[in-house]
């Protein structure tokens, strides 16, 4: 871009823009091509879970945010909230609202209520080809002239349209109204705007929007009014409608006229052409959620995952890092630097002993656990791009249903299998602080990360497959029961699942490096000091003799409750380290273990104490309280599990 766009206000004061907009309309590409600045690109809703800054490359005194996709106002989720606040409190002076050019009703829906906050503003008509390829045409031109403001099509993820945007930006304007509402609700929103305008107005929104949703029970706006002076009468009055009226029943009539406005303006402006509907993209996404095929493709997808990342990652590429290169070359090498340079014997071993910062940690984090995340982050990456993770959690949320989610659970769920420390992140994407805190629970409970599942599968597979059965009968029953117990014991209510489903499609090559190249980075940065905390707690716990002690205590109910050989003990202690090496030794133990052992200590140990790393990560997203809280209910389950199977399977083995 040859020439730059001056974004500066009269008063000499910096101008903030915000790209707001639906989940997965191509918020963040945008963001992307107008800043130069990368945030995570993914086809599945919710990724954008805090508000991302940057100056835009046509003004680098600007400043641009990246808001959290909005399924609708009112705010309800952690999502639209974050995206309520950064409109009360940033400085804000124009929006882009980057809408979905195949569901213009839905994106009208929000536009009705940006318009009535009396912010400039510029539409940003994404995916004009996918809307195309269906056979949709928005006449733009029509559109901007009855809103009132610019509105340029463009396709974020090729770049065209980008141009005209940022020439579009000084001509932003306040849209014009696209409704108004029965009688009796203008009455109700004339009254609530006089009070604003007269105690507490906001220096840069309308007061009718903060009306509208005030009257809607947005609790951010809420929030914002209870913290202005002399705010009292007004929520006095708010209270007063609240109860007049019912709380349910205001947002839903709020919603359901803008959804009218919406539909009666999309349809003067939409054209669509008959037979466009029948491309094997659409076919894929409604066999994808269909109830009965739908499944089948599942686990077809699932089983490819598994053989890119649980044969080819797990086995060969950490084969090929930790066995030949790590083993035979890398720390070798670095054993005789470390003995050579330094003389005290303790030291060295902190680095490249048993317990070492190096031998152990280092070696965990890069040549067992980075192949299988890096195999990971492309298959997901892939799936992402794709469109079918959010046919993925329409499946699953018939499912999920029984333990208090929803389907958007299933993407941690399934990212657990690889790495719980890595997925225990993800649970971000969730909408409310209970389905984070079940989710996280049930996944540091009863999801074996992909090292610990090889292990797993390995030994009971090499005894019997019934073996393996009552295995997996387990760790389900479990999951479910405790996942129920769960949902009845959190406050809180189980949120329905709302998602957009976009087309299936083949994933760009690009996209995918950029998430995989993304999530990495954030591995390296994030998860290897745990991991060096983790092997530093164990080598402190080591040369002060905690560590010995810890399994020698352990003998009683290892061996008496558990049934198990009294070499198990260490087992469950290096499982807290990381959860394959708990399975690794009791793997070691095949030769003397009974199937009614093998079973019952594999269920044990998938069922105990997370890994070092992912305890760390759960402190980092919950805080040391639930975290401890969770420790203190994982280890007894466990072992009440076990003792449980153990005594049960004696009965029948």
């Amino acid at each position: 871009m040859n020439h730059a766009v001056s974004l500066a206000s009269p008063s000499g004061a910096l101008r903030t823009l915000a790209l707001v907009g639906h989940p997965n309309v191509g918020k963040s590409v945008l963001f992307h091509r107008l800043t130069g600045t990368y945030v995570t690109v993914s086809n599945y809703p919710g990724t954008t879970v805090e508000v991302s800054r940057a100056a835009p490359r046509f003004d680098r005194e600007a400043s641009l945010l990246d808001t959290p996709g909005v399924l609708a106002l009112p705010s309800r989720s952690d999502d639209e909230r974050a995206t309520m606040r950064a409109l009360l409190n940033e400085d804000m002076r124009t929006l882009i609202q980057v809408g979905d050019a195949k569901n213009l009703r839905r994106t009208l829906n929000l536009t009705a209520l940006l318009a009535e906050l009396g912010v400039p503003m510029v539409m940003a008509l994404n995916m004009t080809d996918e809307a195309k390829a269906r056979g949709v045409h928005v006449d733009a031109a029509a559109l901007g002239e009855t809103l009132g403001v610019p509105v340029v099509a463009t396709v974020a993820t090729g770049g065209e349209g980008v141009a005209a945007l940022t020439d579009a930006l000084p001509h932003a304007a306040v849209p014009a109204p696209l409704l108004r509402y029965d009688p009796v609700l203008e009455r109700d929103i004339v009254r609530i705007e006089q009070l604003i305008l007269g105690t507490c107005p906001h220096p840069r929104l309308a007061a009718r929007g903060l009306a509208i949703l005030a009257i809607g029970r947005d609790p951010e706006v809420e929030a914002w009014l209870a913290a202005q002076p002399g705010s009292e009468p007004l929520r006095a009055t708010l209270a007063e409608l609240t109860a007049a009226i019912g709380r349910d029943s205001l947002p839903a009539r709020l919603a359901r006229e803008r959804g009218g406005a919406a539909e009666a303006l999309a349809r003067t402006v939409t054209q669509q052409a008959g037979g466009k509907d029948r491309t094997l993209s659409m076919l894929l996404g409604r066999v994808a959620v269909h109830r009965l095929w739908g499944w089948p493709m599942l686990l077809g997808v699932l089983y490819l995952v598994y053989l890119f990342v649980g044969d080819f990652g797990a086995s060969t590429l950490v084969g090929l890092l930790e066995e030949d290169f790590f083993g035979e070359v890398l720390n070798p090498a670095v054993t005789d630097f470390v003995h050579s340079h330094i003389s005290t014997p303790w030291l060295a071993d902190l680095f490249v002993g048993e317990y070492g910062l190096w031998t152990m940690g280092m070696t965990y984090a890069l040549a067992l656990i980075l192949p299988i995340v890096t195999t990971f982050f492309l298959a997901f990456g892939v799936l992402e791009d794709s469109g079918y993770f959010s046919r993925l959690s329409v499946i699953a949320n018939r499912l999920f249903a029984a333990i208090g989610l929803n389907g958007r659970a299933v993407l941690p769920m399934v990212l657990g299998l690889g790495c719980v420390t890595m997925a225990t992140l993800t649970t971000r994407i969730l909408h409310t602080p209970r389905e984070r805190l079940i989710t996280i629970y049930l996944m540091a409970l009863a999801i074996p990360c992909s090292a610990q599942l090889g292990v797993v599968l390995g030994l009971l597979g090499g005894i019997s497959f019934g073996a393996t059965v009552i295995w997996v009968a387990a760790i389900v029953l479990v999951l479910l029961f405790t996942g129920w117990l769960a949902s009845k014991v959190v406050p809180g209510r189980r949120v329905p699942l709302i998602t957009e489903l976009p087309p299936m499609r083949m994933p760009v090559l690009g996209n995918v490096l950029k998430k995989t190249g993304g999530r990495l980075k954030w591995y390296l940065i994030e998860v290897i000091p745990l991991f060096l905390i983790g092997t530093l707690i164990m080598f402190v716990l080591d040369r002060s003799g905690a560590l010995p002690w810890i399994i020698e205590a352990g003998k009683p109910l290892v061996v008496g409750w558990l049934g198990l050989p009294p070499e198990a003990s260490a087992a469950f202690v290096m499982g807290f380290l990381r959860r394959d090496f708990g399975a690794s030794g009791l793997f070691a133990l095949q030769g003397e273990l009974s199937m009614v052992q093998a079973v019952v200590g594999m269920v044990t140990i998938t069922l105990f104490v997370p890994c070092i790393a992912s305890l760390m990560m759960i402190v980092k997203e919950q805080g040391m309280k639930v975290a401890a809280l969770m420790l203190a209910m994982i280890i007894p389950t466990a072992f009440l599990v076990g003792g449980l199977l153990n005594h049960g399977l004696r009965l029948f083995f």
